[in-house]
């Protein structure tokens, strides 16, 4: 039985390279700061060189994916490269960032007429190795729009996130991970008036030679926290200096 599973650990690691993927010694795994979530990924390291598609059909799903796309930024940004952000019907609130520590006037925001112009954007802008993320708001992507993406990351690096406000055609395309992230109630502290942290439902729907599953975070001011479903309380927060892997 050892043997079978070894076998299969090899097999596993030996797809990955053929996908693209560059394992990373021990001593730089270093982690993202979504803390359980990461060991749904290959060796447990968020992918860097990777398309992350993000199911948002509703308009409450596209802020919410916004949001956690915000707190990943914040670390994919800390060594002061910038982010492109493309769309046709940008709702997002620049200012807005800075509740999840980044820097707005760090963001080229390019709002375009057609998704045609979105995706040739989106391509180019993956190809330029000085950017941290590409963020790109489009309606589809099909396979062959989602294989030279991906290409374009593998060669340079930079991280896409790709929010898909139609999730008819999920199943077409090469993304590495695809993500639903939904609103969740705030919690307040000692009953008092007002908002609490801004918190998610967090579903891993794909990821590749990954494993899915589901979780509750929460925004905790500086860092991803995860909350206990049952008491709703946050049980960790990533203490160590967070780094994309």
């Amino acid at each position: 039985m050892d043997a079978k599973k070894e076998i299969l650990i090899k097999l596993q690691q030996d797809i990955l390279l053929w996908q693209g993927f560059k394992p990373q010694a021990a001593a730089k795994a270093e982690r993202v700061g979504l803390g359980e979530i990461e060991q749904a990924f290959p060796g447990g390291v968020f992918p860097k060189r990777a398309i992350h598609e993000f199911i948002t059909v509703l308009p409450e799903d596209s802020a919410s994916s916004g949001g956690f796309i915000a707190g990943l930024l914040a670390v994919l940004m800390q060594d002061g490269a910038a982010c492109v952000w493309v769309s046709t019907s940008r709702k997002l609130f620049p200012a807005s960032l800075s509740t999840f520590n980044v820097e707005p006037e760090r963001i080229i925001f390019m709002d375009v007429k057609t998704e045609k112009d979105v995706l040739w954007i989106t391509e180019e802008a993956l190809k330029c190795e000085g950017l941290a993320a590409v963020v790109a708001e489009l309606n589809n992507l099909s396979l062959i729009e989602s294989r030279r993406l991906q290409l374009a990351v593998e060669e340079s690096g930079v991280t896409g996130f790709i929010l898909r406000k139609d999730a008819s055609k999920a199943t077409s395309t090469v993304a590495t991970a695809r993500w639903k992230i939904s609103p969740l109630p705030t919690d307040t502290t000692s009953g008092l008036p007002g908002l609490g942290f801004p918190r998610w439902q967090v579903e891993l729907l794909k990821v590749r030679n990954g494993n899915p599953g589901s979780w509750v975070l929460e925004w905790a001011g500086e860092n991803f926290a995860a909350v206990n479903k049952v008491s709703g309380q946050s049980v960790w927060t990533e203490k160590e200096k967070r780094k994309i892997g």
